[in-house]
């Protein structure tokens, strides 16, 4: 049952994999106990299927308790332990918990650095790991440093058409998309999509994520019709393969409504993203980095409509919850401080709006002092 669970998982059937390993873990808990190696695999190979069902703050529960029953039962240099370390991580990046997710990433590459060396795989994982969190924290020069270094890496022991090498390739596209080396982060993303296509075929997994990456690449540099056709196709293969309500076909759906929205097609664009902020709330929860993300994307196109009441409403909603999750000095934060202050400006409250340019000023000042 378990290896039929991983089939699942590797083929996107994440909702039957989820099902399956729910039954596995409850029967070795009965049969094994609670401490048993079995059953902490068995609840950490759930807590993957959680991730991968956007089910992020599920998976953090599941991973902190394996975590504290492996550090106990293996030590802290195990590297089951370490893996733990290590997932629990990208359950706090993807619920936005950055900070603690860059300690625990750090954790992990002093540990396999000094356990396995410079060079192991698993030490290159946890380097790009934390080039990520980096990435998230706004530290690019610091992250395209890391990705730099496990590419050139990546590349002379396993090849450059390894699956690693080009996710490598990819999150190094990132760091020059956040940099501003937009045509570099194009030139990059053509060569993954080009290799996923060839190795893994059109429908794959991660030729959708490289089209999608593609994708972005043309938004940013004004080629608004291109991104659109590409994400036209994306989301129609992932809603194909897997299911409307998958974290990747609305992540889809997101992109494709951002093109509409860039190309003037406001109504099409809002439609969208209700779609996806009823769906993101509904399976990830109200205060879910990507649920606040589409209430300010579809507060967005309320505000391009002239809706904006209906832009005003949903902008306090994101600003008092990133204050209350992220801290108010937070660049997500103060990016939802700014669209406000341009609702209320754009409604003639001069006075909210300046009020709120003043606050984010000063917190943006503060920030870059530290």
């Amino acid at each position: 049952m378990g290896n039929l669970a991983s089939s699942y998982s590797a083929l996107g059937k994440d909702a039957e994999a989820e099902k399956l390993k729910t039954i596995v873990l409850e029967k070795r808990t009965k049969l094994l106990g609670e401490d048993h190696p079995q059953t902490l695999l068995s609840m950490a190979n759930l807590a993957t299927s959680y991730s991968a069902l956007g089910k992020d703050a599920e998976a953090e529960k599941l991973e902190r308790i394996v975590l504290e029953k492996r550090t106990r039962l293996l030590g802290e240099d195990h590297p089951d332990t370490l893996i733990t370390m290590a997932n629990l991580a990208f359950s706090y990046s993807a619920l936005g918990k950055e900070a603690e997710a860059e300690k625990l990433k750090t954790i992990v590459l002093e540990k396999r650095t000094s356990l396995l060396g410079e060079d192991h795989p698993d030490t290159l994982a946890s380097m790009s790991h934390l080039a990520r969190s980096y990435s998230a924290l706004g530290k690019d020069a610091e992250a395209e440093k890391l990705e730099r270094i496990v590419l050139e890496k990546r590349k002379r022991f396993l090849g450059e058409d390894h699956p690693d090498t080009l996710v490598s390739m990819a999150n190094l596209a990132t760091s020059y998309s956040a940099l501003g080396k937009d045509a570099e982060a194009e030139k990059l993303r053509r060569i993954v999509l080009e290799k996923h296509t060839r190795l893994l075929g059109e429908d794959h997994p991660s030729t959708l994520s490289s089209m999608t990456n593609l994708a972005t690449s043309y938004s940013t540099l004004g080629k608004d019709a291109k991104a659109e056709k590409l994400e036209r196709i994306v989301l129609e293969k992932c809603t194909k393969l897997l299911g409307e309500d998958h974290p990747q076909t609305l992540l889809s759906m997101a992109n494709l409504a951002a093109s509409y929205a860039a190309l003037g097609k406001d109504a099409e664009a809002e439609k969208l993203e209700r779609i996806v902020l009823e769906k993101r709330t509904r399976l990830s929860g109200e205060d879910h980095p990507s649920t606040l993300l589409s209430m300010g994307n579809l507060a967005a196109s309320y505000s391009a409509l002239g809706k904006d009441a209906e832009a005003e409403k949903l902008e306090r909603i994101v600003l008092n919850k990133r204050k209350m999750l992220l801290g108010e000095d937070h660049p997500d934060t103060l990016l939802a401080m700014n669209n406000l202050a341009c609702t209320y400006d754009e409604m003639g409250q001069s006075e909210k709006a300046q009020a709120l340019w003043d606050e984010w000023e000063r917190l943006r000042v503060a920030r870059l002092s530290i």
